[in-house]
């Protein structure tokens, strides 16, 4: 009899984290869900049925937290989805210290983290970690400046990760969704008609990523213009800077940060 595979997701009491969640059930995996709401992460539960699952309360950017975390999966887990994060929208000079500083923890450093405190776990267990970033790590966008910028530093160190694993057996895939309607979509809101910003529900994004996490690819974008541009962006990134600098500067785009 084969073995279950178990994932830990974070950020799984809503939005994307609950879509991975609810997908993951329903391709046979037990689940360990991670967040800093119990309510929320019960909720997530109770809407799953026939796996083994744990519901472990955590502040993720704590080393309390990641240690409740790490002594929950036990001595070994399949995958580990990076998936908590948080963002902040508004022009450079009007982010506070507050705003970056959980920016960074929430998005860059607590996965580096959390991916070096399961490492034992994961390379027994020849698993996969999953690094949840966006396609504004690759295009820098206006008003997302800091949040960009810790997305540019998850994919890169997903890159990294994949190098120095690469003779343990520990596999390493990136996912790169566009803007998703869920909660955190009431902080950019005013933004999404002047900025022409399309969205995914979680629901879309968790299918994708999941078909990339079971063909064991490196990294995955989302169907549609994103991933021309972020093509572009690689190759020719001064064709990108013209029109989304256009963006910046067009008056709506302006007023809809203003009144944000």
């Amino acid at each position: 009899m084969t073995a279950r595979k178990t994932v830990l997701i974070t950020g799984a009491g809503s939005g994307i984290g609950r879509a991975l969640a609810l997908q993951a059930a329903t391709l046979g995996f037990d689940l360990i869900l991670s967040g800093r709401t119990k309510s929320t992460l019960d909720e997530t539960a109770g809407m799953i049925k026939n796996v083994a699952i744990k519901v472990i309360p955590a502040d993720v950017t704590s080393p309390q937290g990641r240690a409740d975390i790490v002594s929950a999966v036990g001595g070994k887990l399949d995958i580990l989805i990076n998936n908590a994060g948080t963002l902040s929208v508004g022009k450079i000079a009007d982010i506070t210290d507050v705003q970056i500083n959980q920016m960074v923890a929430t998005n860059f450093t607590a996965p580096m983290a959390l991916t070096r405190d399961l490492l034992p776990a994961l390379t027994l267990a020849k698993g996969r970690i999953v690094n949840i970033g966006s396609v504004f790590g690759d295009i820098a966008y206006p008003f997302f400046a800091t949040y960009s910028a810790t997305k540019f530093g998850l994919r890169g160190y997903s890159d990294a990760l994949r190098r120095e694993l690469s003779g343990k057996g520990v596999g390493v895939t990136y996912i790169a969704p566009r803007a998703t309607s869920s909660a955190v979509q009431t902080k950019f809101a005013s933004l999404i008609e002047p900025m022409d910003i399309t969205l995914d529900t979680p629901e879309v994004v968790a299918k994708q990523a999941w078909a990339a996490i079971l063909a064991g690819k490196r990294e995955s974008f989302p169907k549609g213009k994103e991933r021309f541009f972020v093509k572009i962006q690689r190759l020719f990134p001064s064709l990108i800077d013209k029109p989304v600098g256009a963006q910046a500067r067009d008056p709506k785009v302006l007023d809809a940060v203003s009144s944000k």
